[in-house]
């Protein structure tokens, strides 16, 4: 019944998996979190007051997407979204829309996007939703694209059917577009779930309801972050940031030691106390990408120092643990890229 009153089983059932039997119920696998989050804010009376609520989760969803379109990560039958429904009243639509663009474009520069294309996405042929709405959905998206000043196009006639919306989309190795973010207007749902709030005036007002994902779902985003850098990711992104590696097996316990400080600094370290040979431990970090290589013999041991590598193979030679940490710290915490 939920699929039936939120319109997903008239629009969109192609792209559901087929009903689930159980003890007499069908059920579905879920393809969106939107209804779900309708009937939270359904669940008790809403005063004017109690505007803006924002709802937020990390949703698994699915999806039936022919086999021809699946692409690697980028575009699964499975995936999870940073998915958020804000309900609001029409006076504080500005506001909203702006606070979710800045908080879409901090994000995405925060990883190191600087380049995408924005698009501003009309009114289709079919389409729910009084004009008027339509012509202040759209004319508040296209504002905030300009506050933000960011280049943008116009998509005519490409909102879904529900809403108008706003796409951030990433160019791939091969110049191809993949949408991350988004911020659609919804004029459906609280009209079909009968959505209302309390206004002043004491009478029920219907709320307006915005999607937005942040990174559109965690497998794009990491297939598209993936590609942007080679796997040569900002230090702060690294999986494993400092690769601490003995010469001799006798340099293992000053190996362990420097493990220990780098790792209650907050730094990802593993040292390499296998038994191959020193070149092959610093040939399998830089295969790795590991930005930092700390190699370790008896001079460094005996000095209390160490002897830096980049994964680029630049050397920087010998230098204190301290001087190391401070930079490495400075380098995490201004999310450079070396």
């Amino acid at each position: 019944k939920l699929w039936e009153t939120s319109g997903h089983l008239g629009f969109y059932a192609d792209n559901m998996y087929s009903p689930i039997e159980i003890e007499g119920q069908e059920f579905y696998l879920k393809p969106m979190n939107c209804p779900f989050h309708v009937n939270i804010f359904k669940s008790r009376l809403r005063s004017y007051r109690d505007l803006p609520v924002r709802m937020a989760e990390w949703g698994t969803v699915y999806r039936f997407e022919r086999s021809g379109v699946l692409h690697g990560l980028a575009r699964v039958r499975g995936f999870t979204q940073d998915d958020a429904h804000l309900f609001c009243r029409p006076d504080q639509m500005p506001a909203e829309i702006d606070r979710v663009l800045n908080f879409c474009l901090h994000i995405l520069r925060s990883f190191g996007f600087t380049e995408f294309n924005a698009y501003l996405s009309t009114k289709p042929e079919k389409s729910v939703g009084p004009a008027d709405q339509w012509q202040a959905a759209e004319h508040a998206l296209e504002e905030a694209l300009k506050r933000a000043e960011i280049p943008y196009e116009i998509d005519p006639g490409g909102g879904a059917f529900y809403g108008p919306k706003i796409d951030l989309k990433m160019l791939d190795a091969l110049d191809r577009e993949w949408q991350l973010s988004t911020i659609q207007f919804d004029f459906n749902l609280p009209e079909r779930f009968d959505l209302h709030y309390i206004g002043e005036d004491g009478q029920q007002h219907r709320p307006y309801m915005i999607h937005r994902a942040l990174l559109g779902s965690m497998e794009r985003f990491f297939a598209v972050l993936i590609e942007h850098y080679g796997g040569n990711f900002p230090v702060w992104l690294q999986p494993q940031q400092v690769a601490v590696i003995p010469i001799t097996d006798r340099n293992n316990d000053y190996a362990y030691q420097v493990q220990g400080k780098l790792e209650a600094a907050g730094l990802r370290v593993e040292v390499y106390d296998n038994s191959d040979r020193m070149q092959a431990k610093v040939r399998d970090a830089q295969l790795m990408k590991i930005p930092y290589m700390l190699v370790l013999g008896d001079r460094e041991e005996e000095a209390g120092m160490v002897n830096l590598r980049l994964r680029t193979g630049e050397r920087r030679g010998n230098m204190t643990l301290d001087d190391f940490l401070a930079m490495a710290l400075d380098v995490v915490a201004s999310k450079a890229l070396i």
